[in-house]
């Protein structure tokens, strides 16, 4: 009876360490989605109310824990039954990841013109609510996607190993990116607040903490253009590596070189390549 309870506790120590294994390489994997991630979260979560920015940033994270709660167990089932399709969906993945990466790029490089949408007057805290609404939806909406994303990469370190540690080790990376994220978004948005309740501090003028305060209300700003720069880089990173290990053709052709480079490289080409493609299926279907 002893020897079967403490072969238990052995079987639920390796399980253990494999799952700490994984995680650590499931959680550097998705690591640079995470960025990205971050980079649009902190945009969609500014230009509330300081009194709403809280609250709107908990009905998105409340949101995205129920994106998280749909994919994983499609995720669990397409492993569990379908194996084979996970390279297919992770390319797949990588295609708009590249695409998305290059876009970014594209734009900023060549800027033109953008639909704007006709801004909406709120007269009533009715009206208000509606728009913050809309902003919820639609910052939900893109947390679906980047949930796909983290989801479906995480659960391809992991193709192989046994289900359960499949189940342990992609949930707790879904956990931890969407506590992560919003945790440091919650913090971003809030900079300018803090940094304003320091310039309020005192009533000196130029006191030292009136410098830190204006230094975080004008950082505001250029920490999420920073973000929005690491996110693009990080995106064209994960791809190419998804590229490179799903690939045997690219593979072979950057394996003389760092795998950041071969990484950043064909991540960059095949990125343009698909916007490309888009484009073009864009103009055409515009004409027809």
């Amino acid at each position: 009876m002893a020897s079967g309870f403490f072969a238990l506790l052995d079987d639920i120590a390796a399980l253990m360490d494999d799952v700490a294994t994984m995680g650590k390489l499931a959680t550097k994997k998705t690591a640079g989605i995470l960025g990205d991630d971050l980079a649009v979260n902190a945009e969609k979560a500014s230009g509330f109310l300081s009194s709403r920015e809280i609250p709107v940033l908990w009905a998105i994270t409340k949101g995205s824990l129920k994106n998280k709660a749909i994919i994983l167990p499609f995720a669990f089932l397409l492993s569990a039954f379908l194996p084979q399709s996970i390279p297919i969906i992770l390319t797949l993945g990588g295609l708009y990841l590249a695409y998305e990466g290059a876009e970014k790029i594209y734009e900023f490089f060549v800027p033109h013109h953008h639909h704007t949408e006709k801004i909406v007057e709120a007269k009533t805290e009715a009206d208000l609510l509606k728009l913050e609404q809309e902003k919820i939806k639609a910052a939900i909406v893109t947390d679906f996607i980047l949930s796909v994303e983290i989801v479906i990469i995480a659960l391809g370190t992991v193709v192989g190993h046994p289900l359960t540690t499949q189940i342990i080790v992609v949930s707790v990376v879904a956990l931890i990116a969407t506590v992560g994220v919003y945790g440091i978004v919650a913090l971003i948005v809030r900079m300018d607040d803090f940094g304003l309740k320091l310039i309020n501090l005192n009533e000196e003028d130029n006191s030292f903490s009136d410098k830190i305060g204006r230094i975080l209300v004008q950082a505001l700003p250029w920490v999420i253009k920073g973000l929005g720069v690491v996110g693009t880089i990080a995106l064209l990173l994960v791809s190419g590596g998804i590229f490179i290990h799903n690939i045997p053709y690219l593979h072979d052709l950057f394996h003389t070189l760092p795998s950041i480079l071969s990484e950043l490289i064909s991540g960059t080409v095949i990125g343009f390549v698909v916007l490309l493609i888009i484009s073009l299926f864009k103009k055409i279907k515009s004409k027809i």
